[in-house]
């Protein structure tokens, strides 16, 4: 086990260990349902269902996570596929056996829970996690619909199941020519490294290789989407929300305003995206098209940075966090919990997970850029999350929802930004992260929040009876692109099938977490740079508070109010001041 892989034994340190937790879970199984029909028996009765169930959570989430990370390692790994496919099993049996505790729990009314809670310290803690639960009483089903719904679960993830195995394992580009006239295999990993290449043939080449993939299987995926729609309609009407976009919202206590006060903001501020591309064009001196939209206009060639040379700059970016959080971030990065480098079979992209009381691991698929230098900050800000809340939360409260989630990460990034632009006399290496912080903006910004119009279209036209074909959602996307990018770039015909690529929207809206993530971070950064210590140590507070409150209130503890249109305004406010920057270090002003 080298210092660029995971340590994955460190959750189970044997086959006999992972089977044993196995079966402790279908032993515990056995127990828990001997409570059915006698959870509101009395207080004790009540702690006991709590507990069985909290230890069943917690062993099912480990053995998810083992299973998931050792299958996402190599996706060709016969043992992980076979792990992946038993916890999967597991999973669904074990939703179905429990399926009576929330309707049983919400035959009650609340005030029992609380008469219980004062007869009873103990329970004590579980209360907001039960006031939570008792939100969905008008959305829980009888006993047996709820177990016909938990039945079905397995069913339901089919079409992100199929869609990743298409998008990981049978997934095969054309070969493109590199920088120097190579022909290469283009996957999922470079593609990013390629469509930002300063040659712009390699860029068109990586470009159309990418899409002809996706358009070559555009009616496959497209029957997968619409299956997923039309899974989150049933869902919806069936736990009787008033549209999938509430119910979507509703764990988190967020006002479907909210989602749509971000589209509608952001479509009037687009103007700024559009005077960056403007600027775009004129330094390189042509219309740009899609695939010129990652290209980094500075004179400053690609920085090559070796991953241990990435670890240092990260480490004084993150300063401003102070001694104890960067004291927790090396011991990570120096603990197995980084798979570094990209290999075959291995998952595309870059994420972090873990579970409750185990070090987090990450995944990266370092590329010796500044990009993924960016990357290494964004996905440990997101394992110091999770470090942190583990080691101040129960079992029950140490997972934060993930509209939090992408904060951490993104504070880490604009934290990153900052330190690179102020600590370079380079002009041109200032106009390099300048233009790179603007891109991160587009890319969290206005890029995510066109894919939840995206999401929103799509569902709201299902919801009103209209059909939905793949000519429909290729055009869609199309004219969204066509709003955010025309007349300053030209709008290439086959970034319609770019939904396509975008793993996310098999998780219905969410992306629109990545914007209200990025624009909390850029404030919260502000105020790590500019205010006393104490707002530090509120922040790492915040991290430390896993999902013991409601998101929208954990952030107003900070002073953020994400609700608030001029805190939305603000961020763009950020972009076009930092815009103005560029261009008068262009211009030489």
């Amino acid at each position: 086990m080298d210092k660029y892989n995971w340590d994955l034994t460190r959750m189970f340190k044997s086959e006999k260990e992972y089977k044993s937790a196995i079966n402790e879970v279908n032993n515990l199984l056995q127990e828990i349902v001997k409570y059915k029909g006698k959870i509101l028996e009395n207080n004790t009765t009540l702690l006991k269902v709590i507990e069985l169930d909290n230890k069943i959570d917690y062993l099912i989430e480990k053995l998810y996570v083992y299973s998931f990370l050792g299958y996402y390692s190599n996706m060709n790994d016969i043992k992980f596929i076979k792990y992946k496919e038993e916890i999967l099993s597991l999973l669904n049996k074990s939703e179905s056996l429990r399926s009576f505790i929330t309707p049983e729990l919400l035959s009650s009314d609340f005030s029992l829970i609380e008469k219980y809670i004062k007869e009873n310290k103990d329970l004590e803690k579980y209360k907001f996690m039960l006031e939570k639960t008792f939100r969905y009483k008008s959305h829980v089903l009888k006993d047996e619909e709820e177990k016909i719904l938990s039945d079905v679960s397995e069913i339901t993830r089919i079409p992100e199941s199929t869609y990743e195995e298409l998008d990981n394992t049978d997934i095969k580009f054309d070969k493109v020519k590199d920088e120097n006239g190579k022909k290469i295999e283009l996957t999922t990993s470079n593609y990013s490294t390629l469509i930002s290449s300063k040659n712009r043939n390699v860029r068109r080449d990586a470009f159309k290789k990418e899409y002809k993939f996706y358009k070559e299987h555009i009616n496959t995926i497209s029957s997968l989407y619409i299956g997923q729609v039309k899974i989150n309609s049933f869902i919806s009407k069936t736990r009787k929300y008033d549209n999938i976009l509430d119910m979507a919202l509703f764990s988190d206590k967020v006002d479907s305003k909210l989602y749509k006060n971000l589209i509608e903001i952001t479509n009037k501020n687009i103007k700024y995206l559009k005077e960056f591309y403007k600027y775009k064009s004129k330094v390189l001196g042509y219309k740009l098209h899609m695939y010129d939209l990652y290209v980094n206009t500075s004179l400053v060639p690609d920085k090559k940075v070796s991953y241990e040379d990435a670890i240092k700059i990260v480490n004084e970016a993150l300063k401003p966090l102070g001694e104890k959080y960067l004291e927790k971030f090396n011991y990570l990065l120096n603990h197995n919990s980084v798979d570094v480098y990209p290999k075959k079979g291995k998952r595309s992209g870059a994420y972090e997970w873990g579970s409750y009381k185990v070090l987090p691991y990450v995944s990266l698929n370092y590329e010796n850029n500044i990009d993924s230098v960016s990357t290494l900050a964004h996905e440990m800000g997101h394992a110091m999350h999770s470090y942190l809340s583990n080691e101040n939360q129960d079992f029950t409260y140490a997972g934060y929802p993930i509209f939090l989630a992408e904060i951490a990460s993104t504070v880490n990034e604009v934290l990153l930004s900052n330190y690179l632009i102020n600590n370079t006399n380079d002009k041109d290496e200032k106009i390099y992260y300048l233009i790179e912080f603007l891109d991160k903006f587009k890319a969290t910004v206005y890029r995510q929040v066109m894919f939840a119009e995206f999401e929103n279209i799509i569902h709201e036209k299902y919801e009103n009876n209209e059909a939905l074909t793949m000519e429909l959602l290729c055009n869609t996307y199309l004219e969204l692109n066509k709003k955010h990018f025309s007349p300053v770039v030209k709008v290439d015909d086959d970034i319609k099938y770019e939904w396509a690529r975008i793993p996310h929207f098999y998780n219905s809206f969410y992306v629109y977490k990545y914007a209200t993530g990025f624009i909390s971070a850029l404030l919260i950064a502000d105020k790590l740079l500019n205010d006393n210590d104490n707002f530090k140590d509120k922040y790492i507070e915040f991290l430390s508070s896993g999902g013991s409150d409601y998101p929208l209130d954990l952030l107003k503890k900070l002073g953020i109010d994400i609700t608030s249109e001029d805190v939305l305004n603000k961020a763009f406010d950020i972009f076009n001041e930092k815009l103005k920057y560029l261009e008068s270090l262009e211009s030489g002003e």
